[in-house]
């Protein structure tokens, strides 16, 4: 479960999934934000990797990547590199965010006119600013839960589609046999089983789930 700064909170809908740090990135940090993310990204049932990546995270949820560049020391006197990362980052990863920490009203004011002034396309990439590093990387995983629930939800909707053009109605589908599903999809053995059980099996279609 997702605990926002202000106690409200987000549940993951078992959707939680891998997160990978980029290993420079990690190096550059205090031990102690490691710690906390560590932390943050285990009780929302995400495993932690350490790898040699170019974006600061890639999280994997829901079968949807995304990357991030987490900008944790926005400087006013010198803000080219940033942007210049995201420009060629974003030719790399179809879903990239850029979340930056502007504590200051001066740091805020430079964002906005080194936004423009260096061209970028508003939501090529995507930035997102914070008031702190605690917020920022809720921001991010936040954003990477919300598109995996979204992701997910979109493969079951075609799911059913599937099996309703497939096979027919859902009283169809509820009286069809394992070997009939797979006959007649592409799902898996271990998801036709899935179906098939949960239409004839008492003790699956009544026990209690999470949506």
């Amino acid at each position: 479960m997702i605990r926002a700064q202000n106690g409200d909170s987000v549940c993951n809908s078992g959707v939680g999934g891998v997160c990978m740090m980029s290993c420079k990135w990690r190096d550059e940090q205090h031990p102690s934000f490691i710690n906390f993310i560590s932390c943050f990204l285990s009780a929302n049932s995400f495993r932690l990797n350490f790898v040699p990546i170019a974006p600061d995270f890639i999280f994997n949820c829901g079968g949807l990547s995304l990357a991030f560049i987490f900008v944790i020391n926005y400087d006013c006197d010198n803000p080219g590199p940033i942007f210049s990362r995201a420009e060629k980052l974003k030719s790399q990863f179809a879903h990239l965010y850029v979340v930056i920490t502007l504590p200051t009203k001066e740091q805020n004011d430079s964002f906005v006119h080194s936004y423009f002034r260096y061209g970028m396309d508003i939501g090529r990439p995507t930035f997102i600013p914070a008031l702190d590093l605690e917020m920022g990387f809720e921001k991010i995983v936040r954003i990477a839960h919300a598109r995996g629930v979204c992701k997910r939800q979109d493969a079951i909707s075609k799911l059913k589609a599937e099996l309703i053009q497939t096979i027919g109605s859902i009283e169809a589908i509820a009286k069809a046999s394992k070997e009939n599903i797979l006959n007649n999809t592409d799902v898996s053995s271990e998801k036709a089983e899935m179906i098939s059980k949960f239409f004839r099996d008492c003790k699956v279609y009544l026990s209690p789930r999470i949506s």
